[in-house]
């Protein structure tokens, strides 16, 4: 890459998921830079190779552009700690929002300076794996700093019923989170689901007859279950939100809400197993058993 199209870019904040997206922007020929104060030294060591600033006023004077990856009931706040600084550059939400909240942190950084993401797949480790989708006015041009590393950057154009309709529509602004919000309203939906089963089987003392007759009649819902436990124990903290976030974006469009409120609800129960090992499914059964107030 060229220098003059070498950029700063700050990457709030360098999770599991952020780290690899920072990762991507390093491999691109960007400069990418994070806030250190008051981070674990978990955090500390995953970033390692970036450029630490001491408070989110020191990377808002420096960078170009920001993005924002943090826990979804995080997202609007930390639009509005941006907002209060002096920083001018493009803001990137990558976040598991309702395009509605999207919506509202457009408004809070002003929609000309804002692009709407949503990242489906795992931290991408390897290419093919994870794709940050893009929409926006600068959703082609923020899509293009992604030209190499793991990380595959999709700009969303807009549909030709949107054009028709108007092409400045709100909704065109964050098509990248209606993506998501469809997407892991399955995904993540129907692990909490297949969790909460096994949860009401154990309740009632048939998870034995349960497991034996999907042995019969529905042979991968036993693995499907475990999977669902070892993939979802540990960041169940962070889907609560998320949950709640798709069961926004179902009411907004006037369908039933109820079925991921539920799911948040499968996911709270669960937070507690954060920062543990993957847990197998008998383990997070029994988180699920407990009642809120044990």
């Amino acid at each position: 890459m060229a220098k003059d199209t070498s950029r700063n870019i700050g990457v709030l904040h360098p999770g599991s998921m952020g780290i690899t997206v920072a990762r991507s922007l390093q491999d691109s020929g960007h400069k990418v830079g994070w806030v250190a104060a008051n981070r674990s030294a978990q955090t500390r060591d995953r970033a390692k190779g970036l450029i630490a600033f001491d408070s989110l006023d020191e990377i808002s004077a420096w960078a170009d552009a920001l993005i924002s990856i943090c826990p979804p009931h995080g997202a609007v706040a930390l639009a509005q700690q941006v907002h209060a600084t002096a920083f001018g550059g493009l803001y990137i939400d990558a976040n598991a929002l309702a395009p509605s909240t999207s919506l509202q942190i457009g408004e809070i950084m002003g929609l000309g300076a804002y692009v709407d993401g949503g990242i489906i797949g795992p931290p991408a480790l390897q290419p093919g794996t994870t794709r940050l989708y893009l929409s926006g006015h600068h959703a082609a041009g923020v899509a293009a700093w992604f030209s190499a590393g793991a990380l595959q950057a999709v700009p969303m154009a807009p549909t030709q019923q949107q054009l028709e309709n108007d092409e400045s529509a709100p909704e065109q602004h964050v098509a990248a989170s209606m993506l998501k919000m469809s997407y892991a309203a399955y995904s993540k939906g129907a692990s909490a689901l297949l969790l909460s089963v096994n949860a009401l089987a154990e309740a009632g003392g048939v998870t034995e007859a349960l497991h034996s007759e999907w042995a019969i009649s529905a042979p991968s819902l036993l693995k499907q279950s475990q999977r669902a436990a070892l993939m979802t124990s540990g960041k169940a903290w962070r889907f609560e939100g998320e949950m709640l976030e798709i069961s926004e974006t179902y009411s907004d469009v006037g369908l039933p809400d109820a079925l991921h409120a539920g799911a948040a609800e499968v996911y709270e129960r669960m937070a507690a197993l954060k920062d543990l090992p993957p847990q197998e499914l008998e383990a997070v059964v029994a988180a699920l058993l407990r009642r809120p107030e044990e």
